[in-house]
């Protein structure tokens, strides 16, 4: 199989996360920080190790301040849900994922927040413009994402993020196509929130994720229950992570994560984008003289587009040309909405969606040549 659907999580996964993984089901099976006997310090132990790392990955301070969640969505939600309150504004641009836009939808027909859609400019100003004028005196936050899943689109989400706290506003950041492609560093970008899949771009195993808190503004708990701590208290501890991380932690899946992002430390993240930015840049030319192909992800720079593409197919729906691809080639890509209806709106495809392609650290240029004939013979018998 050729597998070019890195955005909805990366495969395959480095043997050093596979290792971790089934070296924590084999020595890190005690509960950990529930219990004063060896096996649980030690996988306490681990997990804090984790954090620390982390942290310094991301440019936080304070190892506390990561949280581990099951994915991105789970790390949206409790920001979302977790900060805002009754009144409350929200602005989030034209290329929301669902896991921002549906929350929020949620919360707006039960009468509790009102938000607006920021319009994505074709220019940096014009989108900070749109933030800036969907503004009122009643935003407590805005939510962004830090480059479309759809599209590659990457906004100025530094500059955004100043915008935001101009006004005394937050900021959240959706790193979901993002972390551990594009550098984040919290204490010099300033973001309050920023949430992270652990198995994209970290590479590690699904059903991780992170919440990385930068400011003093702690989320409510979406989950209420034990954490070790505190224990005699009928009430959540105040204090993270502790607030914020109820119930057993996902250890095996945690220490997965941490070789992940060990693995994109030693690869580094430059070296990563422009590996994966160079086979888009291949693909976009291999693909820009089929007549009868929309391509709707400008030419990838780097700086201006996360490495990923999207493109359609005159006269056949996207899952028509995904199938194509898997049955008669073997190759994997993702079609249709893709959780982000309000980006295909934008670019006017909700209809239909579009077929995108991914690569990751592992992709090959043979590959990305293998899916070019393929795509062209799917033309040519359309």
């Amino acid at each position: 199989m050729i597998y070019l659907d890195n955005a909805a999580t990366t495969a395959p996964k480095p043997p050093s996360v596979i290792t971790a993984v089934e070296n924590a089901m084999r020595r890190y099976n005690a509960n950990p920080g529930r219990s004063g006997h060896a096996a649980s310090v030690t996988a306490a132990q681990k997990i804090y190790s984790v954090r620390s790392r982390i942290a310094a990955f991301f440019g936080l301070s304070q190892e506390e301040n990561v949280v581990f969640t099951a994915n991105c969505t789970a790390a949206l939600n409790t920001v979302i849900r977790g900060v805002l309150q009754k009144g409350d504004h929200v602005i989030l641009s034209s290329l929301e994922h669902n896991a921002v836009l549906r929350p929020l939808e949620s919360l707006s027909r039960q009468g509790i927040i009102s938000y607006s859609v920021a319009p994505v400019g074709d220019t940096a100003e014009e989108t900070i413009d749109a933030f800036r004028n969907a503004l009122n005196s009643r935003t407590r936050m805005i939510i962004c994402t830090h480059a479309s899943n759809v599209f590659g689109t990457v906004l100025p989400v530094r500059r955004l993020c100043a915008l935001a706290h101009s006004y005394g506003v937050l900021f959240c950041l959706d790193a979901a196509q993002s972390a551990g492609v594009l550098p984040i560093h919290m204490g010099e970008d300033g973001f309050d929130y920023v949430c992270c899949p652990g198995h994209k771009g970290l590479y590690g195993p699904m059903g991780t994720g992170l919440l990385l808190i930068g400011c003093d503004t702690i989320p409510r708990p979406l989950t209420e229950g034990g954490t070790g701590s505190a224990s005699a208290d009928s009430v959540m501890p105040d204090y993270l992570p502790d607030r914020l991380e109820s119930g057993t932690l996902n250890v095996p899946g945690i220490l997965g994560l941490a070789a992940g992002v060990d693995f994109v430390s030693r690869k580094g993240i430059a070296d990563i984008l422009n590996h994966e930015t160079s086979l888009i840049r291949y693909l976009y030319e291999g693909l820009g003289g089929i007549k009868g192909l929309r391509l709707y992800t400008p030419l990838s720079k780097g700086a201006v587009t996360a490495p990923l593409l999207s493109f359609t197919v005159d006269g056949k729906d996207s899952e028509s040309s995904a199938d194509f691809l898997n049955s008669r080639y073997g190759i994997a890509v993702r079609s249709g909405l893709h959780c982000a209806p309000l980006a295909h709106r934008s670019m006017g495809t909700i209809a239909g969606g579009t077929v995108r392609v991914s690569p990751s650290v592992f992709t090959k240029r043979q590959e990305i040549q293998i899916f070019i004939n393929a795509v062209n013979k799917f033309v040519q018998l359309s």
